[in-house]
């Protein structure tokens, strides 16, 4: 599966729509992010169950700052909805294919039980 190109508009419903998604924050000016492209295509050809977008914070400079995005790469994992991985900085192969499996491996029972005692938390 190839990277899709996310924007302002598409951002939150795939977030919604996909069970696991990859969204890499990139500038074509940045030596970092033109190192990772390579190693983020190649894990995006490996696993197929997986969703992969790109921002390009040139292009998607409102969204980066809503996003919180400071320093790019920057790399977000979203499952079923939720936050699970938020890391400036590019990973190795070795480290992506790690953090892969791991947000795979999640328990979202426990995750979504989590955000809910959060949310009480903040509301108390």
């Amino acid at each position: 599966m190839s990277t899709i190109d996310l924007g302002a508009d598409t951002f939150e419903k795939a977030i919604e729509e996909h069970d696991i998604l990859l969204v890499d924050w990139w500038a074509s000016w940045c030596g970092p992010c033109r190192t990772f492209a390579p190693v983020y295509e190649a894990a995006s050809e490996q696993h197929q169950d997986v969703t992969f977008a790109s921002i390009s914070t040139e292009e998607e400079q409102e969204l980066a700052g809503a996003a919180g995005i400071r320093s790019i790469p920057t790399l977000m994992a979203f499952r079923e909805g939720v936050l699970v991985f938020n890391q400036a900085g590019a990973l190795p192969a070795p480290a992506l294919e790690e953090l892969i499996t791991a947000v795979k491996g999640l328990d979202m029972e426990e995750v979504h039980r989590k955000v809910a005692e959060q949310a009480a938390q903040r509301k108390a």
